[in-house]
Parts: C-alpha cells; structure tokens; sequence
C-alpha cells in the first residue's frame, strides 16, 4: 500500500505502535505488519463492508478477522481507543442517519391492534 495514502496519520501510529501485541521486544511470534492490519481494520469500520470484502493488500480476510478477535480479547483495542482519544478534536462530531435505525416500537409507537370477532371468522 502507498504509505501517501495510508489511513492513519504518522502520529496516529507513533501514539500506537508500542501497544500492540507481536512487536520485536514480545515474546513469541513477531507480527508480519501491525500498521497495515489496524488500517485493515479501520478501513472495514469505516466502510461497513462485510469482513469477505476487505481488499486483498490487506490480507486474507480470515486471517484480518482471526486476529481482530484475539486482540479483542486482550483487551488490546480498548488500549487504542484509550489512547487515541486523548486530545482528540470533538468540536464536530457528526453522525450520519442513514445507518442510524430504530424500530417504530422504540419510539413509544403503539403496537397496532387487530380485532377479529370469532363470528366474522365463521361466515368466511
């Protein structure tokens, strides 16, 4: 991937890089690239694409989503959040409704009740 397009910034990295697991100073296996699999996993965030539609510079998809998994449960995106958050703009935070749903019921709607009377029942 051309570093000019990359989806994180170089401080984004910089702020990141040290927490995540596989790096040279862990034990065990050293990760094949760290900044390429977060973009991986911004860029399916940010496009909402199913996991099969992830774009082949970033890997096989099941591989992505296998190792997104056990980051989870290290707890390891928290960390990210934690420390990327810090200093953050939020001056204009934007949400977009499109992708913003909720049931009619979650509004207080009432459900819409249909009486059938035995009898009319019968007759048809």
């Amino acid at each position: 991937m051309n570093e000019d397009r990359s989806i994180l910034t170089d401080e984004q990295w910089q702020r990141v890089r040290d927490l995540l697991p596989g790096k040279r100073s862990d034990r065990g296996r050293t990760a094949a690239n760290n900044r390429l699999f977060l973009e991986a996993i911004v860029w399916l965030a940010r496009t909402g694409c199913p996991w099969r539609d992830l774009p082949p510079h970033f890997g096989t998809w099941n591989s992505v989503y296998i190792r997104f998994a056990r980051w989870c449960e290290k707890g390891v995106w928290e960390k990210i959040f934690e420390v990327l958050s810090v200093g953050g703009d939020f001056k204009l935070v934007m949400i977009d409704s499109t992708v913003v749903r909720a049931h009619q019921h979650a509004s207080g709607a009432q459900k819409k009740k249909v009486l059938k009377r035995l009898g009319v029942l019968a007759v048809a």
